[in-house]
């Protein structure tokens, strides 16, 4: 395990321009900025395990706008930014003026007089939630500019129609704790499968984020999924392209014994197929309630036809050594847990509860690294400076 010190200079050494954009896809980041994402993280994490104080902001807000449910991002961004020093303030828009007209370039520079960070979560919408992302961000430069802000808060990405960063670096994060080091993944088989669920309407952005960040550290990434249940296309793409240049591998099928088979790492997930969010958008963008319950019914109906895609004990048994590092975002559905039939068997995901517990666990580290990058220019040399200072956290 590196030092503390030894991880400074390791960011010091790294070239970014991540404070000078907003950290809204990884694909958008070089090989050498998410490392100094994820070095930056260690550090955090380090610091905090040794009772030093992280108070790298004396006041200030971190804002928060979730458009759907959360329980480890909302807690672990509400983490990230009071381990900075930040105070939360969440965006109620059901109590602004947003229902009365009030416009996004409006609305971001009203709430960021004093904010230092702005995280969103925006996944209902495909084709919207990134996008509007973009456009608040937009909305942050014009109020810097023009002198109507101080500073620029720095924009994460807490989840969106097309990647969940903060997830996927998460996973990452936790990936090169479990196997020592990120060059022991080159080569390194990853099952990103498609899973039953008894639900519909799931995000896509798991199982993108994953394919897109995990085949840029040269790794054989395998995406399995029944017929009919794409990722977005262009997506797709991108982790081929990844792959090729990161010297690993991206193949797609449509077997889950074939994804899991050798497999040094499986993520089973369920998702809604790519044309099914197409449609589900336009309805909840009509409010066709009853076409919304009628898609409902036949995605349910279509997902029962693929429930051996099941993460059982024996289907285990086809990974390398039987023995792969079992991983999901959470909540999972575990088969006669928290639902009937599910992704995955209670006894395989009991084998890996904790495990997938410390996969979580790295998320606010990774959210405040994020805000930390874009914030600072050389956040080496800030956290070197907290190191110097040694306040404990805890007296």
């Amino acid at each position: 395990m590196k030092s503390i010190n030894e991880l400074i200079k390791e960011i010091n050494e790294l070239k970014s321009e991540l404070h000078d954009k907003d950290f809204l896809l990884t694909w958008e980041q070089s090989p050498e900025e998410l490392e100094r994402v994820l070095k930056t993280a260690q550090v955090l994490k380090a610091m905090r395990q040794e009772n030093i104080a992280t108070n790298v902001f004396n006041n200030g807000l971190g804002i928060s706008l979730f458009r759907d449910n959360s329980t480890r991002t909302r807690f672990s961004y509400a983490s990230a930014i009071n381990m900075l020093g930040l105070a939360q303030q969440d965006l109620d828009e059901g109590k602004s003026q947003i229902a009365h007209g009030e416009t996004v370039r409006e609305t971001a520079n009203m709430i960021s007089f004093c904010a230092d960070a702005i995280g969103i979560r925006d996944d209902m919408y495909l084709g919207a939630g990134n996008a509007y992302m973009r456009e608040v961000g937009a909305a942050l430069d014009e109020g810097v500019k023009e002198g109507v802000l101080p500073s620029r808060p720095a924009l994460v990405n807490l989840q969106c129609d097309i990647d969940h960063p903060t997830q996927s670096m998460a996973d990452l994060a936790w990936l090169e704790e479990h196997f020592g080091d990120l060059n022991q993944l080159k080569g390194k088989k990853l099952a990103m499968t498609w899973a039953y669920s008894p639900s519909y309407g799931k995000p896509l952005s798991v199982p993108q984020g994953i394919i897109g960040l995990m085949t840029r550290f040269g790794m054989d990434v395998t995406l399995a999924h029944p017929e009919g249940y794409d990722l977005i296309p262009e997506v797709v793409e991108q982790a081929r392209q990844n792959a090729e240049a990161s010297g690993g591998s991206f193949t797609q099928v449509t077997s889950m014994e074939e994804a899991f088979d050798g497999a040094d790492i499986v993520y089973p997930k369920s998702w809604a197929p790519y044309q099914v969010m197409e449609r589900r958008t336009e309805l909840l963008r009509a409010q066709d309630h009853d076409g919304l319950k009628a898609l409902e019914q036949e995605c349910l109906a279509q997902n029962a036809n693929f429930k051996d895609w099941h993460c059982t004990e024996e289907m285990m048994t086809k990974t390398k050594g039987g023995e792969a590092l079992y991983m999901h975002c959470l909540p999972a559905d575990i088969t006669g847990v928290s639902c009937k039939e599910g992704e995955v068997e209670e006894a395989v995901f009991e084998k890996y509860r904790i495990a997938t517990y410390k996969e979580a666990s790295w998320k606010p580290y990774v959210i405040a690294s994020m805000i930390m990058n874009r914030k600072y220019q050389e956040p080496g040399l800030v956290l070197q400076q907290l190191l110097d200072e040694y306040k404990t956290r805890v007296k």
